[in-house]
């Protein structure tokens, strides 16, 4: 099973827990209230949502986090990736061989490069938007669907 970190999948859910009130500027302890999230968690996840260009941060008395775009302008992808860097199956897909101990003679490196793509042009292809909609109304595509590899 491959998983994301847990601290990327906490920045989902507090991308997508801002996605739901759009333009309201949330404090790290209001937005620790509706996902049930730790509050220095969520205090640390949306200062490096900020610093990767995905919230907005002002400060002051009516200061607070707000979403830089619409929740359709914003994937998965960009918020893992703001998270943890880019996606990457293997360490070494995402170039440091080095931790690899059959980097010398691995028949499949490769290959892991369209395999990375594929995944992360899942996760692009959904939106904050996509999360904040019912179950139902997202219809997500089967697994079976989706291609991994271009032929």
């Amino acid at each position: 099973m491959i998983r994301l970190t847990n601290l990327a999948d906490y920045a989902v859910v507090v991308m997508a827990a801002a996605a739901r009130e759009p333009g309201a500027k949330l404090s790290a302890a209001r937005v620790a209230e509706l996902t049930a999230i730790p509050s220095p968690t969520v205090a640390k996840l949306m200062g490096t949502l900020a610093r990767g260009g995905l919230l907005t941060a002002s400060r002051g008395v009516s200061g607070g986090f707000t979403l830089a775009r619409d929740p359709t302008a914003i994937s998965v992808a960009q918020v893992v990736e703001a998270v943890d860097g880019p996606i990457a199956l293997t360490s070494c897909a995402g170039g440091d061989v080095h931790d690899c101990a059959m980097e010398g003679h691995c028949a499949i490196r490769g290959h892991w490069g369209p395999i990375n793509q594929a995944v992360r042009g899942a996760l692009a292809a959904v939106t904050l938007a996509d999360l904040v909609q019912p179950v139902a109304a997202a219809a997500p595509q089967h697994p079976a669907s989706v291609p991994l590899l271009a032929d």
